[in-house]
């Protein structure tokens, strides 16, 4: 059984029932719209984000569940969905999970127009059913994705990312999404604000954990469909870049910067600069810092008893950060 089938038992029925409530969510009375949402949900990718909310859900309220937590999973995939086809847009990318993206089958107008389309019809589904609370987690969580993409934008340009401005931009562009997951898991069910704000903290640090081992994928030789030196090409300052230039000579570090701003798409050139992270602690020391992210996740956990969803948690925690692509 694949990994996510095994997180995914203990809220089978659950996931099942929401892919139905969630293509609902998405109907519109134009029929181009329909269309280009129908192509979307047929490539749905693996749904860690609505698994993040039935599990914490039903964790925090031993077994317990609500038609609000359909709801905020449903706005979750909404809004996650409308920042994919936004970023394709933004990044000019034709591809999205092995598929055509909507841009590149519809031109950027449209895909923009459906994003728009999408954003609004999760806001409009906490709205009309007054979960205000829900709305607000995962209004939070926009504008810090916006926050943080604009920051790491404008961090780029100058290559001067240290390495507080570097886990600020991952945890506003990737872990706050996951941390909405969570933390709208446990208000849907009731849950005290101090357990919502906890559930918050445990998805901030998976989100973390889970965009440091995309980090490290930039340093692997392993085929993940993501090829070597991508980062570098693109000139991202990522964990193992970001640490290699603290700690080498002034030379080193000029060498390296020169690297990554002149000859990023010589290929010999990417090489040589990943070899010289690996071999001054760059990967060492960046599996350390996502392990102590996965203990923080886990230490969390700790607080809760023994359940099928915890277990599941516990799962998915390993899977971020032992996964191969």
């Amino acid at each position: 059984m694949k990994p996510v089938e095994l997180f995914k038992l203990p809220i089978k029925n659950e996931m099942e029932l929401f892919e139905k409530k969630f293509k609902d969510a998405m109907l519109s009375k134009v029929p181009l719209l329909n269309r280009i949402t129908y192509y979307i949900v047929r490539r749905k990718g693996k749904q860690m984000r609505p698994m993040f909310v039935f599990l914490v859900a039903k964790m925090v309220s031993d077994g317990g569940f609500d038609e609000r937590t359909y709801r905020g999973a449903s706005v979750v995939e909404l809004i996650h969905t409308a920042t994919l086809v936004h970023d394709d847009v933004v990044d000019d990318s034709n591809r999205r999970r092995g598929f055509f993206s909507v841009n590149a089958l519809w031109k950027n107008k449209i895909a923009v127009l459906v994003g728009d389309f999408l954003l609004s019809k999760g806001l409009l589904l906490s709205i009309d059913n007054e979960d205000f609370d829900l709305l607000k987690l995962i209004s939070i969580a926009v504008r810090e994705m916006s926050e943080g993409e604009l920051l790491q934008i404008e961090k780029a340009r100058k290559l001067d990312i240290t390495e507080d401005i570097y886990f600020d931009i991952i945890r506003q562009k990737t872990a706050t999404l996951i941390a909405a997951c969570c933390g709208i898991g446990a208000a849907s069910v009731g849950a005290k604000n101090d357990v919502v704000q906890q559930m918050r903290k445990f998805g901030e640090y998976i989100g973390i954990a889970f965009q440091i081992k995309d980090d490290l994928f930039d340093y692997t030789d392993d085929k993940i469909g993501k090829p070597t030196g991508i980062d570098i090409k693109e000139q991202k300052m990522t964990l193992p870049l970001i640490y290699t230039l603290n700690n080498c000579s002034k030379k080193e570090k000029s060498w390296l910067i020169n690297s990554i701003k002149k000859h990023n798409k010589d290929k010999k050139r990417v090489k040589e600069v990943i070899k010289f992270v690996k071999e001054n602690g760059g990967i060492e020391y960046t599996v350390s810092k996502m392990n102590d992210y996965r203990q923080r996740a886990l230490n969390i956990l700790e607080t809760y008893p023994a359940s099928p969803y915890k277990k599941s948690l516990l799962q998915m925690i390993d899977y971020v950060v032992e996964r191969k692509i």
